[in-house]
């Protein structure tokens, strides 16, 4: 690949047309975390998993800010009062939903992901969605602090996206 004019741009992948090329530096991003306290040991796992990659991709600590919700259902407003703030350049939700005997597992889920890109549509912020759906504990365990760092990347994509598209 050749690269191309400016930043994050690369040339020659389809036709010699310019293509963005994802950027997963997060030096000088400011990233707000929303997380449930519903199920909080997995919360905190993809809250680690989370905090630990945004660290490793170079954003810092005090660059960061962490508020808690209690549960999934809250988060979206929690994440749309932290994306009106006008302090963060993007935002992630964590928590888990694990499926129980009723029908109350789709309803959270559902409604709390509907919620999550409700906010996100409406206030241009990026948000990337690491609540995690499982059918049981050893489910979120297993994929805890996976899903935490996948959602710190796409955090840090997703706020480096905006900034270029918006030049």
């Amino acid at each position: 690949r050749e690269r191309g004019r400016g930043k994050g741009i690369t040339m020659a992948r389809y036709d010699d047309i310019e293509e963005y090329e994802p950027e997963l530096k997060g030096a000088g991003l400011r990233i707000g975390i929303a997380m449930s306290r519903f199920n909080i040991d997995v919360s905190e796992g993809l809250l680690g998993g989370c905090t630990a990659e945004l660290k490793r991709l170079g954003v810092r600590a005090a660059d960061m800010q962490i508020v808690t919700a209690p549960g999934a259902l809250e988060l979206p407003l929690v994440l749309q009062t932290m994306a009106q703030g006008g302090r963060f350049d993007a935002l992630v939700a964590l928590g888990c939903v694990i499926r129980g005997e009723t029908y109350h597992f789709e309803i959270v889920s559902n409604e709390s992901a509907r919620g999550i890109t409700d906010v996100q549509l409406a206030t241009g912020m990026p948000i990337a969605n690491g609540v995690l759906t499982t059918e049981d504990d050893d489910q979120a365990l297993a994929r805890m602090v996976q899903k935490g760092m996948e959602a710190g990347q796409a955090a840090i994509e997703m706020a480096n996206l905006q900034r270029f598209l918006k030049k």
